[in-house]
């Protein structure tokens, strides 16, 4: 499977740099983030959990509590959202991260291009990590990641989704596979850190626009943001090469 160019586009508020030094006291609503697409990941308010967003609906996941649905009033300081368009699946099972990696980027159009990915099917394991939120003054996205909470989910209905993205943005949004987790049940949700996928099927679309919506608060406006080395982005989105959901 090829992905298939879709005419929408990929919306981002925020860039990843501005959350690694800190900055992520302002957000974008729930309803702007609703009327840019039906899919998409991103994190809440303080950094206090992950966001999954499905067919139009925003779930907030947190350590404390099972995922349940934002309201119109909350806000996200980062996302990465689009309309996933009318894709066709494809059949996929027994893969490990890697080679969920793998099958992904055969069906890349470009590795140029921004692509949406959604699987629908069950994990025989799946790593979740979720932050909890922080209070101001904020503290650098990995110093919060260190103190990230894991959950090991097995034998488990739900839905892999998130982006593909290319090289060339690291530091404005995640270069390469980016994947959230929501069960079925809605009992379990998070950042993907580890899985092994029993099987599922794969949607995939491909995008060449992405449209970026920075913030306007004081603390953005007066934070230079520099981007450094990819080992502070590797650091903070996964658990290291050692790591294993199998």
């Amino acid at each position: 499977m090829t992905a298939q160019l879709e005419t929408g586009a990929v919306t981002q508020f925020a860039v990843l740099d501005a959350l690694l030094a800190g900055v992520y006291s302002q957000g974008t609503s729930v309803v702007d983030v609703r009327v840019a697409g039906d899919t998409g990941v991103g994190c809440c308010e303080g950094l206090g959990g992950e966001v999954v967003i499905l067919d139009g609906e925003l779930f907030e996941c947190t350590a404390d509590e099972p995922p349940r649905l934002m309201t119109d009033d909350e806000f996200l300081p980062f996302v990465d959202v689009c309309p996933l368009g009318e894709a066709p699946g494809i059949p996929i099972g027994d893969l490990d991260l890697r080679g969920v990696e793998s099958v992904i980027e055969e069906g890349l159009l470009s590795r140029n291009l921004f692509h949406a990915v959604r699987i629908d099917g069950v994990v025989a394991k799946v790593l979740t990590r979720v932050t909890r939120r922080q209070l101001p003054p904020f503290r650098p996205l990995a110093e919060v990641a260190a103190e990230q909470l894991e959950t090991v989910t097995r034998d488990c209905a739900g839905t892999l989704v998130g982006f593909w993205m290319p090289r060339i943005y690291q530091g404005v949004t995640v270069a390469g596979l980016h994947l959230h987790f929501l069960s079925d049940d809605r009992s379990v949700g998070g950042h993907v850190l580890d899985v092994r996928l029993r099987e599922g099927r794969l949607r995939m679309s491909a995008y060449a626009d992405l449209h970026l919506r920075l913030p306007r608060d004081g603390q953005f406006l007066s934070t230079e943001l520099t981007h450094d080395d990819d080992h502070r982005i590797v650091a903070v989105e996964s658990r290291g090469a050692s790591s294993s959901a199998a």
